[in-house]
């Protein structure tokens, strides 16, 4: 009975260490304004501003294997000024930057497709997008 309880309990430490070890120290985690890198079904990346700490919390959270709010959606501007998303010509404003957990199709497609205008729409929300970088601006 006793070595049955020290296996539950030591079973019981190592879930809570392998759930601590799966969060980034708050140390680490960026303050806004930071920089997400999305790859998009393998074939590309993009990045995009984040001007607010609960943005920055939201992409954590994602990080951490978070399912809500999994597709960004924002406004594509198309002026030759990739900024924080070059070397692409274009970016999506930040102001209009938001997670949804579901989209049309007419504004999924991947970085490329912007890019080359194959995706005509004035929004980009990429389905298949996953956060593969979070850093500070600068």
């Amino acid at each position: 009975m006793r070595a049955r309880a020290l296996v539950v309990l030591a079973a019981g430490l190592l879930a809570l260490t392998g759930c601590a070890a799966d969060e980034p120290p708050a140390d680490d985690v960026p303050a806004a304004p930071a920089v997400v890198t999305f790859e998009v079904a393998d074939q590309g990346e993009f990045s995009v501003e984040l001007r607010t700490d609960e943005l920055v919390a939201h992409v954590v959270e994602l990080q951490n294997g978070g399912e809500e709010g999994r597709i960004p959606v924002g406004t594509i501007v198309r002026d030759g000024d990739g900024g924080v998303n070059a070397p692409w010509s274009w970016h999506i404003d930040p102001e209009t930057l938001e997670f949804a957990d579901m989209t049309t199709e007419v504004c999924d497609g991947l970085p490329s497709y912007v890019e080359d205008g194959t995706l005509t729409s004035d929004t980009y929300c990429p389905w298949s997008a996953t956060v593969v970088d979070l850093q500070p601006l600068g």
